[in-house]
């Protein structure tokens, strides 16, 4: 997984790839936060309405969500490395909107998490406005299968830095090698994006993909 070191760099990547994101930066030691303009946007505020904080950035994860989340940063914040979490947020005008945070936990020379750096994107649309239980169970039915087949692509942009296009093609690649098809595929990959297996799991699954 590619994590640009700009603040800006990814969110304008994904956004000229049609989807809302925003990229944020903490020190853990310091406490201190930054946000760029996508994910003040993301989460319903203007630049300069609030202080940007990881305490605000939790606060607006769904609470079914949170505790979830919270035990995978823990682990970041504790080892580092990359994490990847398919959840939901409600932003500050109570709308709710799921989204992918995908980033990494960078050590100093000292073996210390003194950085963590990532980016929130919004799949709301893409997924158009399904539940995550229905996107988990679709295997059948031409709205639920689009649907789920959608929420893989986000993942597999966000993941990949690559296109909608691009994301379809190489399920439908692995679809062809593998005899299976792609809305299984999607469906597999959601449901390790949304468990506890972490990003070890999602990585290797898509390894397998890019053959």
């Amino acid at each position: 997984m590619a994590i640009l070191d700009g603040p800006h760099a990814y969110s304008s990547a994904l956004g000229a790839v049609g989807l809302m994101a925003g990229s944020f930066h903490f020190d853990p030691l310091t406490g201190k936060a930054e946000w760029s303009d996508g994910l003040f946007n993301l989460h319903g505020y203007e630049r300069g309405e609030v202080v940007p904080s990881f305490e605000l950035l939790m606060s607006h994860k769904h609470p079914e969500d949170r505790p979830r989340i919270r035990a995978i940063l823990e682990e970041v914040f504790q080892n580092g490395g990359h994490f990847c979490i398919y959840h939901r947020i409600v932003d500050a005008r109570q709308h709710i909107r799921r989204v992918m945070t995908a980033g990494v936990g960078r050590l100093n020379d000292d073996g210390i998490v003194s950085r963590l750096d990532g980016t929130t994107m919004d799949l709301t649309s893409t997924i158009h406005r399904e539940t995550s239980q229905a996107a988990r169970d679709a295997v059948a039915g031409a709205h639920a299968t689009r649907g789920a087949i959608n929420q893989a692509r986000g993942i597999l942009m966000g993941w990949l830095m690559i296109n909608s296009d691009e994301a379809f093609q190489l399920l439908v690649s692995a679809s062809s090698r593998a005899n299976v098809k792609v809305a299984v595929l999607a469906n597999q990959l959601i449901r390790l994006a949304d468990s506890n297996e972490g990003p070890k799991a999602v990585e290797e699954f898509i390894r397998a993909l890019r053959g």
